[in-house]
């Protein structure tokens, strides 16, 4: 049987919060150190939320007019939990989408193919009448830096194409204004460098995984002159990168993220599209924000605070977002249950996950449909039970076991505040290998029945574990489901098969997802041939770039922002006969901006 601390199952925290770490006579800390610290906690609140807010020198950051980051010593907290901090407060954790094939092109092994670009209508309008090359438009990515000694990265002249870089990682620098951390270096900054015998020394920068780099090329790599030749979508616009610091450790261990593996917090990336955001205003030009990040967290509706606050900026003006749809359409990890009091044995069901050997531990995410309430209980591979469980509005409870090392906590949330749904957020530290079920029942009458289940993403899994019945659709990653934002799944442009690894649509809530497929396989890079959505996202942002310079920059339409160039997407959309649209896996149809203009034409 297992056994339930009395003091978690009431949901009791022995503990103190404080602001400023003033406890027991400790030095206080000045918001730049409690930013940084591992003894503080990171909160996402509504920016309404004053009652958070003491003197004048409590530690926050204000994102647009909806949004406050908190920062919170946590002194004397054993552990986070969904019933101390909500699950909408909590930072998530964000992975890089691109995965590495089996007999991927090393750097240098092959020439640059353009196939990708041809088969987008990329190359077709780069070149005359139109010549459209991004130029005056500046293309943003929130990643892991750059390499900004690339020569795709400067253009005839040796000159630095990146405008400006905000390492959140150095803290030798200043900080952007009106920023608390990390340290800002400016074009001049970087061309300094680059004349300098030790670039390093004056910018201390480093894309130490080549993610960043990777897609920055993709989207706006220039013509390299001598050697190979290279050459993204828009290699004319300027470059803007926020590299963004890892995740504090207390979050990786909450959410069981294996040490070593790249992750990332909401708090610092929605800091990072504030920072791109800032440049329209700067230098009055168009801005395009490119995400090759992605999660399993959340309602997969759009309700995060990530998808809301990009929405926000996808209907202003000269502004536009691009997500990738992640990776994860035959990861197995999601489950669509459906409950019905037609039959007895309808009112229930049983969810089956295969965990590997050396898990290091997981956590699963319930979301259960209005208006209906779920129960759950858990069998574990040896045969210990956890009995049915309903716990109250906002609880946390923890299990463990007589005869296994398991470790069970069961965090609930009848109303999410930002989806107004149900959540039971569930933690397994330690898993025993083998098959874990989920008895998932209804509490009360059913009228719905429809219920979701999502494991974290591959990359935050340390071995695998999957649904034994898993459902491909609705895999898209968040935030591919914020509205108005242009969302991307994957496909071959070799022969025009969409990529089995995609994301698939739609949105839990019936949102028409993802609105558009790109190529994603084997894509030429600076680092060689590689695949995975953040490489579809970053030649979709170099598209929008040459589009924003079509209408804004040759002013054809100086009012165009995201939710707008979605829709001109849309219409230049290929389609193959037979198939109806929009469906799950390629949206509205494949990317192809000579098309786009074609349609104009037609109009």
């Amino acid at each position: 049987m297992p056994r339930i601390s009395s003091a978690e199952m009431h949901g009791e925290i022995t503990c103190c919060i404080y602001y400023k770490n003033e406890f027991f006579g400790a030095p206080p800390m000045d918001c730049k150190e409690m930013i940084l610290s591992e003894d503080t906690y990171d909160i996402i609140t509504d920016f309404s939320a004053s009652e958070f807010l003491g003197d004048d020198n409590d530690c926050y950051e204000r994102i647009g007019e909806d949004f406050l980051i908190l920062y919170l010593g946590n002194l004397g907290i054993r552990n986070p939990k969904i019933d101390f901090f909500p699950y909408h407060n909590m930072p998530k954790l964000y992975g890089l989408m691109q995965l590495s094939p089996s007999g991927e092109t090393p750097p240098g092994a092959a020439p640059f193919d353009p196939a990708s670009l041809i088969a987008s209508g990329i190359t077709q309008v780069q070149r005359p009448p139109l010549s459209l090359t991004g130029q005056g438009v500046i293309l943003c990515f929130i990643d892991t830096g750059i390499d900004y000694q690339n020569p795709v990265f400067l253009d005839e002249n040796g000159n630095s194409r990146v405008l400006a870089i905000w390492d959140q990682t150095v803290q030798t620098g200043i900080p952007p204004e009106g920023f608390k951390y990390g340290s800002e270096y400016r074009r001049e900054d970087i061309n300094l460098a680059l004349r300098s015998e030790d670039p390093y020394s004056i910018v201390p920068s480093r894309d130490e995984d080549g993610h960043g780099s990777i897609l920055a090329g993709v989207a706006a790599g220039s013509v390299v002159r001598q050697g190979n030749p290279y050459i993204g979508a828009a290699p004319g616009a300027d470059i803007v990168v926020v590299k963004l610091k890892e995740c504090k450790q207390y979050l990786r261990s909450f959410y069981l993220v294996p040490e070593g593996v790249p992750a990332y917090q909401e708090n610092d990336i929605m800091l990072g599209i504030k920072y791109a955001e800032s440049f329209v205003q700067l230098f009055e030009r168009p801005v395009v924000i490119c995400l090759g990040l992605g999660t399993n967290q959340g309602d997969h509706a759009g309700s995060s605070a990530l998808s809301r606050y990009l929405s926000s900026l996808a209907v202003r003006r000269s502004r536009a977002a691009i997500v990738c749809g992640g990776n994860e359409g035959n990861a197995s990890h999601h489950y669509h249950g459906m409950l019905s009091s037609q039959t007895p044995e309808g009112t229930a069901r049983d969810v089956e996950i295969r965990v590997s050997e050396g898990c290091i531990g997981f956590w699963l995410e319930l979301w259960g449909a209005l208006p209906d309430a779920f129960n759950l209980s858990i069998r574990t591979p040896g045969g210990e039970n956890i009995p049915e469980l309903r716990l109250g509005l906002q609880q946390s409870v923890t299990y463990s076991f007589i005869y296994e090392k398991s470790r069970v906590t069961i965090d609930s949330a009848l109303v999410e505040e930002n989806s107004g749904e149900e959540l039971i957020l569930v933690r397994i530290q330690d898993p025993t290998p083998g098959i874990w079920t989920f008895h998932v029942s209804a509490s009360g009458s059913l009228y719905n029945g429809n219920f979701h289940m999502w494991l974290p993403i591959t990359e935050f899994l340390s071995t695998p574990v999957y649904f034994l019945n898993p459902d491909p659709d609705m895999t898209l990653t968040e935030p591919s489901m914020a509205p108005e934002v242009l969302s991307v799944s994957t496909y071959n442009a070799e022969n025009n098969s969409f990529y089995a690894e995609s994301g698939r649509g739609f949105g839990r809530t019936g949102q028409i997802r993802p609105d558009l497929s790109a190529p994603g396989v084997n894509i030429s890079t600076i680092d060689g041939r590689r695949t995975g959505s953040s490489m579809a996202a970053a030649i979709t942002a170099g598209a929008v770039a040459q589009f924003f310079q079509w209408s804004v920059i040759e002013g054809n339409n100086r009012l165009a922002e995201s939710r707008e160039i979605r829709s001109y997407f849309i219409r230049g959309a290929v389609r193959t006969q037979g198939l109806n649209y929009p469906n799950r896996e390629w949206g509205y149809g494949r990317l192809n901006l000579e098309e786009t203009f074609n349609a104009l034409l037609r109009v």
